[in-house]
């Protein structure tokens, strides 16, 4: 156990989840359940996604040519919600663990446990780990990191970095990595081992936000491997997350307020294009909204705070989660420094770093050369992928059709961005405020920054009149904001160590 005293005395006030194996406080007296759904997703009815499959030819031909595991995952149905997007996922994923690279693979599987389990995600740990065996992995290396060469130990610090707090990654943590003799990396081995860090980081987001239920194994007598639950897990949706639950289903749910929370979010965004037409903010005032809007992130609290949902007549209690969970060491031995997490860029009373200005290093105009120069074609696959996500639309929004949805999709995007203190000089701030409900930063905030946090009733507290397609648009445009801007940082870094 990571958190607290392991002591006999310590250890009988904890139970230990028999469906997700996350360590619990007895005196919360946690009501265990067995799984609340049998489809791909705990928040998502299974209907929804199934019917999404049996219609889509392309999605079985897009996991018979580029699925990893060979099977149609959770994930990979989820997803096909968006099988325009799918393709980009997939083939870029393949690529990255199937193709020529750098990095051997049974390596890049590991990596993409260590990377997993920074946020305690096993869904992907256990995925990983099979396919580490499949392509010849040392079967010890899954016995922890101190049973793993050195040279894949020298990835824990920047594996940290990038997961939680990569603003703090500097030229020399990758001089550090270059430079240490024998158990040196080489750039292009080490941009592939970012990419691999980066895209799991964000797919554990992803997994989390979407409610991902863990695969069905027909060898188990129940059908389901104990180890391979997420941490959200069925202790959330036992106790006030059930998807049957009253209070979201039953006919006294505030339909009527929903549905003028719609309208209202219409009129802002029709109101929001007027004034844009109408007159621009100065470079001043856009700078001033930036500020106030990452300051005002801060009091986006995940995890330790009551939110009230007046509209729905239920109150949301966030549990200490410092105080109540502790990783289990099926995770813990895949890291090290557990403690370590996610800190607010804009720090109430510290002398914070500088805001990164998109301008100055992007995507487009440095990430992606570099990133195909050391590792060939990956930054086109990549580019492709944040390019899909961000444009992607159907005009419409719940049951309004005809709508242009590109304020909304870019202010989701570079809110994630505004967290993790990149700015762009022409986006104005005000738009995001405007534009998202609390309850929505609150999801995104947790999504992005603490999946393994995100319960049931975060993700049915926003938007309680979109279709569940839309969610999941919201995560996918959540997780590739989240992996651009580890690889901005990351990035910007080998281009110091290069000059």
């Amino acid at each position: 156990m990571n958190r607290g005293s392991s002591s006999p005395s310590a250890a009988a006030n904890y139970l230990l989840c028999t469906n997700c194996r996350k360590v619990l406080r007895k005196d919360k007296r946690i009501r265990v359940s067995q799984p609340l759904t049998r489809g791909p997703s705990a928040f998502i009815p299974e209907k929804e996604v199934v019917q999404a499959n049996t219609v889509d030819e392309r999605t079985n031909f897009l996991v018979e040519e580029y699925s990893t595991s060979g099977r149609l995952d959770n994930i990979t149905q989820v997803m096909s919600l968006h099988t325009q997007y799918l393709e980009s996922f997939l083939r870029s994923q393949f690529y990255m663990l199937r193709m020529d690279g750098p990095l051997p693979l049974p390596h890049r599987h590991y990596i993409a446990i260590m990377a997993a389990a920074r946020h305690q995600c096993s869904y992907l740990i256990n995925m990983h780990v099979d396919e580490f065996l499949k392509t010849g992995g040392i079967a010890e290396w899954l016995n922890g990191l101190e049973y793993v060469p050195q040279r894949l130990k020298n990835l824990n610090e920047i594996n940290k970095l990038l997961a939680h707090r990569p603003w703090l990654i500097t030229k020399e943590h990758i001089q550090k990595l270059v430079k240490t003799g024998e158990n040196n990396w080489s750039l292009p081995e080490l941009v592939h081992a970012v990419v691999l860090l980066a895209h799991y980081h964000a797919l554990a987001s992803f997994v989390f936000g979407s409610g991902i239920n863990p695969e069905r194994d027909p060898e188990i007598s129940n059908g389901f491997r104990l180890i391979s639950v997420n941490n959200f897990c069925v202790c959330d949706l036992a106790n006030d997350n059930n998807i049957e639950n009253a209070s979201l289903t039953g006919s006294n749910f505030g339909i009527v307020d929903s549905l003028s929370e719609l309208e209202a979010l219409m009129e802002r965004m029709k109101r929001l294009q007027e004034e844009r037409e109408d007159e621009e903010a100065s470079q001043e005032e856009m700078t001033t909204r930036f500020e106030k809007e990452k300051k005002e992130s801060l009091f986006v609290v995940s995890g330790d705070t009551f939110h009230s949902f007046p509209h729905s007549g239920c109150s949301l209690l966030s549990l200490d989660f410092e105080d109540d969970m502790i990783i289990t060491s099926d995770v813990s031995r895949y890291i090290e420094d557990p403690g370590f997490g996610y800190e607010d860029f804009a720090r109430r009373g510290e002398e914070h770093l500088p805001t990164f200005r998109a301008q100055d290093y992007t995507w487009e105009n440095h990430g992606f050369s570099l990133v195909n120069r050391l590792y060939s074609d990956i930054g086109h696959l990549l580019d492709e992928k944040f390019r899909m996500v961000y444009n992607l639309t159907y005009n419409t929004m719940a049951t309004h059709e005809d709508v242009d949805t590109t304020m909304l999709r870019r202010a989701l995007f570079n809110y994630v961005h505004c967290m993790f203190g990149i700015r762009y000089d022409d986006y104005d701030y005000g738009e995001v405020n405007q534009l998202l409900e609390r309850s929505l930063k609150v999801y995104i905030k947790t999504v992005t920054c603490y999946p393994e946090r995100t319960t049931k009733r975060m993700y049915d507290s926003y938007w309680r009149q979109f279709k569940h397609s839309e969610k999941v648009h919201v995560n996918l445009l959540l997780m590739e904001a989240r992996m651009q801007a580890e690889l901005l940082y990351a990035l910007r870094a080998i281009t110091r160590h290069l000059t």
